[in-house]
């Protein structure tokens, strides 16, 4: 693949707390249309390495291209404008609002309407054509106008999804979609995940390896702040490293 196939460069990377260093020289390119999947076991520096890549942290050393263009220095919010949106758990934030409020609002707020979004909806006839469509999408049709705090969990981790895909990302940051999501409603949640526009690339943030292998065409293996290798499915399914690192964290990296 040539360099303009990348969508986000993460070059040399490095991120200390005082005399602790959390990422390390981490490099990391994201291909257009991809589904990447970072993983590695507990305390690898995931997390780390997504705050620096969405502005919440500043690197110690290293950049990050976006399309080509520097957004190290840019602010969170600086870099949903350009285009790389994460998932956030929302539980806490709209909980009276319902989904279609939810989305109305941002749908809203990214098109440049601001504080125009409480009008009445029918007033803006794309608002809710764009609306109509992620609810659809995101199997929330049937519970549009119910208060998000009462929704099925799973249905609250498809509206953080949809919330994010109303921000038209061209990077996605997918993190850890099916966590805390009963047995019962994963299935509507992973068919939605494999269903996302291809035109989107897709970092994925997941320790449930089975979403991991179904959904991911490359891989990135964190351990201790760095990376430890990267490669297609069968490549890390099959690397004794990769193996050896997570039967020593006794975490289990077999899928069925």
């Amino acid at each position: 693949m040539s360099n303009s196939d990348i969508v986000l460069s993460a070059q040399g990377l490095v991120k200390r707390f005082g005399g602790i260093t959390a990422t390390g020289n981490v490099t990391l390119n994201l291909h257009k249309g991809a589904r990447h999947a970072l993983i590695g076991p507990n305390g690898a520096g995931k997390t780390t390495l997504i705050n620096l890549l969405t502005g919440v942290l500043e690197p110690t050393e290293g950049r990050i291209l976006l399309q080509g263009e520097d957004i190290t220095g840019l602010a969170p919010h600086q870099r949903v404008r350009r285009g790389m949106v994460r998932t956030f758990q929302i539980n806490q934030l709209f909980d009276t609002l319902t989904p279609l409020q939810t989305l109305a609002l941002t749908v809203s707020q990214h098109t440049g309407l601001g504080i125009r979004w409480w009008q009445p909806l029918g007033r803006r006839k794309d608002v809710v054509e764009r609306c109509e469509q992620l609810l659809e999408q995101f199997h929330l049709t049937e519970v549009m106008n119910q208060p998000t705090q009462v929704l099925a969990y799973g249905k609250r981790r498809l509206l953080e999804i949809a919330i994010a895909l109303a921000c038209e990302p061209r990077v996605l940051l997918l993190d850890e979609p099916v966590a805390g999501v009963p047995a019962g409603e994963r299935e509507e949640l992973l068919q939605t995940v494999a269903a996302l526009p291809a035109d989107v690339s897709v970092l994925l943030i997941e320790h449930d390896m089975d979403l991991v292998f179904s959904f991911a065409n490359r891989m990135t293996v964190l351990v201790n702040g760095t990376v430890l290798t990267e490669g297609d499915p069968d490549t890390i399914a099959n690397d004794p490293q990769v193996k050896a690192v997570y039967l020593g964290h006794g975490e289990e990296m077999a899928h069925g």
